[in-house]
């Protein structure tokens, strides 16, 4: 459905983007990461025939963006970082405005306003002015007019912010609902959210894919074996080296002395062992208590940390048919914690 094949874009003799190439399946919910300034903005300007490419092509629906401008735009929904408001219309004024100038048919129009205030929950803001409304809910209108004539592919930058925590997730399930029949490029800074939300991840940095995968594959190659944190009883010392012993176990470590007398550990194991059993006799055995013992594994946020380091960032893109030759460089220092 989306198709972008060596794209670059420059600004007098500054590159914002650089040689980008991926693709987004019919029906597929793809997250576009990056740092500030990486480029994401430019790449989704360009897709949306807001900004013209210097070199390379970008398709949407088979028609080329820059060739077949129009009948792509017919085909999106945009939603940018500021969302694109009349700030004296209604909210329903708004997207009537809208869904004719994105030509829906005057008889559908009022069914298409309908149901993007539905799905964004703003029926109760349908007659209030749109600068009347709270940062949060001027979110939802700038979704709802990205929605309103029903796109086969919808590119939303950062929708999520100025929402509180009850609008994520109802914007998450939104996103979500849409999957199938729409596809969709996500741009955000909220990680988990492109966990529990996207099908694909492609992240960006300095101009550059660096990274294409599903999430649980790209967190897999961090991780490489499991982990666990171990709250025992006294000094770590004798624990550390009776643990090192285990033939699944990769490395052991102090993660902090606990309060009380009590000690935390950090155990990592060799890839495709799960050891916590062995850990939990040794430690019985040597008669030392137990308070806690958590599985650790590496999560979205660690691969972002890890892929947009400059020193590590690999110099070609990592996908599915690279990805076990191209490593990720190990990173225990942050984990997510499970109870065990």
């Amino acid at each position: 459905m989306i198709e972008v094949e060596h794209l670059s874009k420059n600004y007098g003799s500054t590159p914002g983007i650089q040689d980008i190439s991926f693709n987004v399946e019919p029906g597929e919910i793809m997250g576009f990461l990056g740092p500030n300034g990486a480029g994401k903005t430019t790449t989704m300007r360009i897709l949306a025939g807001y900004l013209p490419a210097t070199t390379g092509t970008a398709r949407i629906a088979g028609y080329d963006v820059h060739e077949k401008s129009l009948l792509v735009r017919q085909r999106i929904g945009y939603l940018p970082e500021t969302p694109p408001l009349y700030p004296e219309m209604t909210v329903e004024g708004f997207l009537y405005f809208v869904s004719s100038v994105k030509g829906v048919s005057a008889g559908d129009r009022a069914a298409a306003v309908k149901r993007a205030i539905e799905r964004c929950n703003l029926q109760e803001k349908r007659k209030v002015l749109i600068r009347k409304l709270s940062k949060g809910f001027r979110q939802r209108v700038g979704i709802a007019q990205a929605i309103v004539h029903d796109p086969p592919v919808i590119i939303l930058d950062e929708p999520t912010v100025g929402l509180d925590p009850r609008q994520i997730i109802d914007v998450r399930n939104l996103i979500k609902s849409l999957a199938g029949s729409h596809t969709i490029i996500l741009s955000t800074h909220i990680l988990p959210e492109v966990s529990m939300t996207c099908d694909r991840v492609t992240i960006i940095n300095r101009g550059k894919v660096i990274v294409t995968n599903t999430p649980d594959s790209l967190e897999a190659s961090l991780a490489g074996g499991v982990g666990y944190e171990i709250e025992i009883e006294g000094e770590a010392t004798e624990a550390i080296e009776q643990l090192k012993l285990l033939l699944s176990v990769r490395g052991v470590e102090v993660a902090s002395p606990g309060a009380n007398a009590r000690s935390v550990i950090k155990v990592s194991s060799e890839p495709g062992t799960e050891p916590g059993r062995d850990i939990v006799q040794v430690l019985v055995n040597m008669g030392i208590g137990v308070y806690e013992m958590r599985r650790t594994r590496a999560t979205l946020e660690d691969v972002f940390l890890v892929t947009t380091e400059e020193k590590l960032a690999p110099s070609v893109p990592i996908s599915e048919n690279n990805l076990e030759q191209t490593s990720i460089p190990e990173d225990k220092s942050i984990t997510e914690t499970e109870e065990t």
